[in-house]
């Protein structure tokens, strides 16, 4: 698998580069957003990891751009530690991130997690699985999500928190349970991340996301998907 790392700090990439490369993957490099768009049109890459502050084009407008033609996992880097950055970055698209300074391994291990679960959305179950909740289907076979037969296209994650509660119509989860499930790593500081990806779903397949028919929420529990939706 091809990772692509993009920071302006050449140290920072050769540093990962040697992380990655020692678990197997296969590096290419950017030093600022507009490469790392180039690269991604050009190349075929599984995952991204790129950094905020960066000149010509920042890893926030990077993000945003590489979201309207591809699904790849990507990761982003932030030497800030403010809850407000790190939502920045879910909100345009980015599946994870980790904050500068950080333990190369501990990126390591994300960059397996977030390809583990792309990997498991892009591979073919054996036998047809479909869940229904009114209007709403997914098709776990296909890995495609319709509402009202249009079809709606989700980030893995999106995808797989909304599979997890089509799957269980009717059960509440708390945000803890969802993160856990789906990031399979204990929840600490999880109620933006949840929050975040929960709302872009939302905006996929509702109609009117501030009063959701599928999706709702319930107040100081968690969320559920609407068993008679």
């Amino acid at each position: 698998m091809t990772i692509l790392v993009c920071d302006d700090d050449k140290e920072i990439v050769d540093a990962i580069e040697i992380y990655l490369i020692q678990e197997g993957y296969q590096v290419v490099k950017a030093y600022d957003g507009e490469q790392a768009l180039d690269m991604l049109r050009t190349k075929k890459i599984d995952l991204m990891v790129i950094d905020v502050m960066m000149p010509k084009l920042d890893g926030i407008r990077a993000t945003f751009q590489a979201r309207k033609t591809s699904s790849i996992p990507i990761i982003i880097l932030s030497a800030k530690t403010e809850d407000a950055d790190k939502i920045l970055g879910l909100n345009v698209g980015a599946d994870d991130y980790v904050t500068k300074p950080f333990n190369p391994l501990e990126l390591v291990a994300r960059v397996k997690s977030q390809l583990r679960r792309y990997t498991t959305l892009s591979s073919t179950p054996s036998g047809d699985a479909v869940y229904e909740a009114g209007g709403l289907v997914i098709n776990d076979e296909l890995k495609k999500v319709t509402v009202d037969g249009e079809e709606v296209k989700l980030t893995p994650i999106e995808y797989n928190i909304l599979l997890l509660l089509m799957k269980n119509k009717g059960k509440v989860f708390s945000i803890s349970q969802i993160y856990e499930e789906i990031w399979n790593e204990e929840a600490i500081g999880a109620d933006n991340t949840v929050a975040v990806h929960i709302r872009h779903i939302r905006e996929k397949i509702e109609i009117n996301p501030k009063e959701p028919r599928y999706l709702k929420v319930v107040w100081g529990v968690g969320y559920k998907i609407e068993a008679g939706a």
